[in-house]
């Protein structure tokens, strides 16, 4: 049992290390979107969450859940998929820290990853890389 819990905590630590490297490319996406290229905020958000998500799939399958799962679409899809519906979290927590609750819009899309974070791992530990 405690092998179990230590390869879960090592998964969760390898998990997020990858999270945070999908940080900085959501956060260089949203902002060169946003800020440079002028796209509304909720398109730049996406867009860069999108692109994170698909970095964060690559490194989490070969990294930390070794998966030599062959259906690489299949997983690819799931992986997506769970992220979609994190970004909805996302997109609704951004929404309610900044328009609703005046928190400036990073320090909201942070938090929003944040919170995000625990739905993304524990969904693609038991559908995803199971």
């Amino acid at each position: 049992m405690r092998l179990l819990t230590e390869d879960l905590f090592y998964k969760m630590l390898r998990f997020a290390v990858v999270g945070f490297s999908g940080v900085f490319i959501d956060f260089g996406i949203t902002w060169l979107l946003k800020e440079q290229l002028r796209i509304q905020k909720y398109v730049a958000n996406s867009a860069g969450f999108l692109a994170a998500a698909t970095s964060n799939y690559y490194l989490n399958r070969i990294w930390t859940f070794a998966s030599q799962d062959p259906h690489i679409a299949r997983q690819y899809g799931l992986f997506i998929g769970i992220s979609a519906v994190g970004l909805l979290l996302n997109n609704f927590l951004i929404w309610v820290l900044n328009d609703k609750m005046r928190v400036p819009f990073y320090m909201a899309k942070l938090l929003a990853i944040g919170a995000v974070t625990f739905w993304n791992f524990v969904l693609n530990y038991f559908i995803t890389f199971r």
